[in-house]
């Protein structure tokens, strides 16, 4: 298990109702593999929100809303529209072949969190860019998610999107459970 996922079932006690899943084909359905981290996170936790803050996108969710691959589609069509548009591009993304791939948003707030995919770097070397989601703003953090969702419950990792997370006491809500489904 990654240090980082660790740590977080340390600070959050995972569901009992999460179930591994099998990867290969919603990895077939994005087009890339994806970081072991985030697979090990999903098959321990599912998708849900982490602090009623920070919501983790699951594949095959029967919501859309919280489905991997259609908020894949969803964001690359937006942000394609916005940059076309003429809002910069975060300067992470100037160089050829990097791009974005959400796995998570800020309830509430329409941010979102990304992959920041290079051309030549592997999955398990991608890291954290959080953009505000209503404004051009965008933060780079260069961990992977797992070290990304465990240093912001702690402290550790600060984003002015995100705000400070004042709870001691951490929580994770499941699509399960908030959508009263079988995922």
């Amino acid at each position: 298990m990654h240090p980082a996922l660790e740590e977080l079932t340390g600070l959050v006690s995972p569901p009992a109702t999460a179930q591994p899943r099998t990867w290969t084909e919603t990895e077939e359905r994005l087009g890339t593999a994806l970081p072991q981290d985030y697979k090990d996170l999903v098959d321990t936790y599912g998708g849900g929100v982490f602090d009623e803050t920070i919501w983790i996108l699951e594949p095959d969710c029967a919501d859309q809303d919280y489905d991997l691959v259609a908020v894949a589609a969803e964001q690359a069509e937006v942000l394609e529209n916005l940059w076309g548009g003429g809002e910069p591009k975060p300067a992470e993304l100037a160089a050829d072949g990097t791009n974005v791939l959400p796995f998570a948003y800020i309830e509430g707030t329409g941010a979102y969190l990304y992959w920041l995919i290079g051309e030549t770097a592997k999955p398990d070397e991608w890291t954290v860019l959080v953009n505000e989601g209503r404004g051009p703003e965008w933060e780079h953090h260069p961990v992977s998610v797992a070290a990304f969702v465990a240093g912001v419950l702690t402290g550790r990792i600060h984003s002015e999107t995100l705000g400070e997370l004042q709870d001691t006491e951490h929580s994770f809500d499941s699509n399960s459970d908030i959508l009263g489904s079988d995922e």
